[in-house]
């Protein structure tokens, strides 16, 4: 599985920005999706994720009610909306992707990642 992540920019405080994945590669293999964060100096997070066969999807609880993520099958893509941005969101974000069924874990633990695109939020 590849991934290509797109969408990153500035953006003021209180604004939005979607960001997407384009996964490529065997994109239907990629049973679980997600994205993490990375902070200047800190560690990485787990931001969101979002398994192929339903169930409830799961966000970190810094950006719960604020970010959103979807899949589109047909078009090979992830999203990540993300409203009411705050500087502490600003980084870079990740798309990753895992194969196992089932369940997903981590998304720290995925093993395939994109190159990132970066967000600064002012």
């Amino acid at each position: 599985v590849q991934l290509v992540e797109s969408g990153g920019g500035s953006v003021q405080a209180g604004g939005s920005l979607r960001l997407s994945c384009s996964v490529s590669d065997n994109p239907y293999s990629a049973s679980c999706m997600g994205w993490f964060h990375q902070a200047p100096g800190r560690e990485r997070e787990a931001v969101a994720r979002l398994y192929s066969r339903g169930g409830t999807p799961f966000y970190a609880d810094s950006v719960k009610g604020r970010f959103i993520i979807t899949r589109d099958k047909a078009k090979d893509l992830v999203y990540l909306q993300m409203n009411g941005l705050q500087p502490e969101d600003t980084g870079m974000y990740y798309c990753a992707a895992d194969q196992l069924y089932g369940t997903c874990r981590d998304v720290l633990d995925f093993p395939a990642r994109g190159q990132g695109t970066q967000v600064t939020v002012s």
